[in-house]
């Protein structure tokens, strides 16, 4: 079979386009990627930002202000620091459970921003299980911080790991349940749908309004899942000197610090998405609504406007929880646990009986 040159120059070209389409392909699938994992590394440096900001405000003193402008540079120049210091490793610990638990608590926070809807076409992934989806790969990250507390060789760590994973597994199943109830109030798991549901209503069909009992469980639970005062037992200074923590140093001393402020921002976002309304800003007594209906907008201005209520909403709860810190004093272990399984976890279950009960009556 012979070939004339001028078909084979277009055999070769339609080889080289496709290769081309598959390029860019691969292109335009890792740009939203890439665009996430750069709004949450500012997120986070804007979170440690307003920390600081916030706490010298609480104490009354002074907070960062060199590094920058009013001190906004202050987080990237300790993550800098950080990064050029030496890593130091255990001599008689796990190596490979010592460098890769990190790892772990960073990479399973990182995966759960993947169903956040920031606005209403603004979501890496839209899945039917979302919120359960966050709630499985979230459990992750305390078997990275146990995994940490073994492989240091030092008990101190190994206590704090230990505290981790107890107060992990004590306060998911009380979160999980008001999940359940918000799923069964929405007849949808997928973040997305949650959001439209309360949207029907308005500013008084938020489930802050109709799940008043599971926000408040959500609340207290979400705290304790990011070891946060009063909950931040696994690193109480004053008994296990840094908890998990205690033997690292370099990046991976860093890398606690991003999850902890990772998960911070991933649970205020979905407190933002389950029970104040998404990107819907449902204002009351304004007697234009259809000026607020971020639905209803087309292209890049209702993403836009739909990101900034999302992102609004966030940082007030993040305000909430850096006020707390400096408010309420550190719970000893038996009361955590107390807290969790003698109090949380029967309320939480009573409010999911009563919404599924609504539920049924109202078919």
């Amino acid at each position: 079979m012979i070939i004339y040159t001028t078909e084979a120059q277009d055999i070769n070209s339609f080889y080289r386009l496709e290769s081309l389409k598959e390029v860019y392909g691969i292109i335009w699938m890792l740009v939203p990627i890439l665009t996430l994992v750069l709004g949450i590394t500012i997120g986070v440096l804007v979170i440690v930002w307003l920390e600081r900001e916030i706490s010298a405000g609480i104490q009354q003193r002074i907070g960062p202000e060199y590094a920058g402008p009013f001190g906004i540079l202050q987080a990237l120049a300790d993550g800098t620091k950080l990064l050029f210091k030496e890593n130091i490793l255990p001599s008689r610990g796990n190596t490979g459970l010592f460098s890769i638990g990190p790892s772990i608590a960073v990479i399973s926070i990182l995966l759960s921003f993947s169903v956040i809807p920031f606005s209403s076409r603004l979501i890496l992934a839209d899945l039917n299980i979302g919120i359960f989806l966050w709630i499985a790969i979230s459990s992750i990250a305390p078997v990275g911080l146990l995994m940490s507390g073994y492989g240091s060789n030092n008990k101190y760590s190994f206590l704090g790991g230990l505290r981790a994973a107890a107060q992990s597994i004590s306060y998911e199943i009380p979160l999980t349940l008001c999940v359940l109830s918000i799923s069964l109030l929405s007849n949808s798991s997928s973040t997305v749908d949650i959001v439209e549901a309360q949207s029907k209503y308005g500013f008084w069909g938020w489930n802050l309004w109709r799940q008043p009992i599971g926000f408040i469980v959500f609340l207290i639970s979400s705290l304790a899942e990011c070891e946060r005062l009063p909950f931040d037992l696994p690193e109480a200074e004053e008994e296990l000197v840094a908890g998990y923590q205690t033997e690292y140093s370099g990046i991976k001393f860093g890398l606690f610090y991003v999850a902890s402020y990772l998960n911070l921002l991933l649970s205020s976002l979905f407190v933002t998405v389950l029970y104040l309304g998404g990107w819907n800003i449902s204002i009351p007594y304004v007697f234009v609504p259809e000026l607020f209906e971020i639905n209803k907008m087309n292209g890049i201005l209702g993403t836009t406007i739909g990101i900034f209520i999302t992102l609004a909403k966030t940082y007030l709860f993040l305000f909430i929880s850096i006020a707390t810190r400096w408010t309420l004093p550190r719970l000893r272990m038996d009361q955590l646990l107390n807290l969790g399984w003698k109090f949380l976890l029967p309320i939480s279950l009573g409010n999911l009986l009563l919404t599924t009960s609504f539920q049924l009556l109202s078919l």
